[in-house]
């Protein structure tokens, strides 16, 4: 609920900055990711829509509305979006591990790898792509090398327990003693529930 507060505040927040200038496309930018973080993807859809019609050449809203689509499981278009944030931004990491995470949901594990790697050779300590190689290396079924990723991304501080717990991208390594001592590492879920 916290975590809920917060984003309706900075919806809030960019609101009226956009109020006072309505060409201000990073704030449209910022309330769109606020609206992805709570669920309403059809408004920060139309946010991403409005920050690149103002300026087609920032990056982030493609990264951005490329996520949204990922979400809606719209991949060619998130794709699209991948491509183009890449194609503005060469250097631009997220851009490269989220198309990577959207092959891997493809199935296409090469072009997976070859663009974590790439997200990782622009920063070796993204938390996102590091998971999102053990991410991969699951979806190959090889437990040892996605634990090993995964151990590096919570060592650096990815800690979404609950995407852990759940994501489908696990299903092939949940089983395995490696990942179960991995999630030891977060919180319990006594931990979770106050003590109780």
């Amino acid at each position: 609920m916290e975590k809920h507060l917060k984003y309706e505040l900075a919806v809030d927040r960019y609101s009226r900055m956009i109020a006072q200038n309505q060409k201000d496309y990073r704030a449209y930018n910022n309330r769109g990711i606020a609206y992805e973080k709570l669920r309403k993807f059809d408004l920060a859809l139309k946010d991403f829509n409005r920050s690149i019609e103002i300026n087609p050449y920032f990056d982030p809203a493609y990264t951005n509305r490329g996520n949204v689509y990922l979400e809606l499981k719209n991949y060619d278009s998130a794709l699209l979006d991948f491509n183009r944030a890449i194609e503005l931004n060469p250097y631009n990491g997220m851009a490269y591990n989220n198309r990577g995470f959207c092959f891997l949901l493809l199935g296409q594990h090469d072009n997976s790898m070859k663009d974590l790697q790439r997200a990782l050779e622009i920063n070796k300590d993204n938390i996102f792509a590091l998971n999102s190689m053990a991410e991969l290396y699951a979806a190959l079924n090889d437990a040892e090398r996605a634990c090993d990723w995964l151990n590096r991304a919570v060592g650096k501080g990815y800690n979404n327990w609950s995407y852990l717990q759940s994501s489908a991208t696990y299903d092939n390594i949940r089983g395995h003693q490696c990942f179960k001592e991995i999630l030891k590492k977060g919180p319990s879920r006594r931990d979770k529930k106050g003590g109780q």
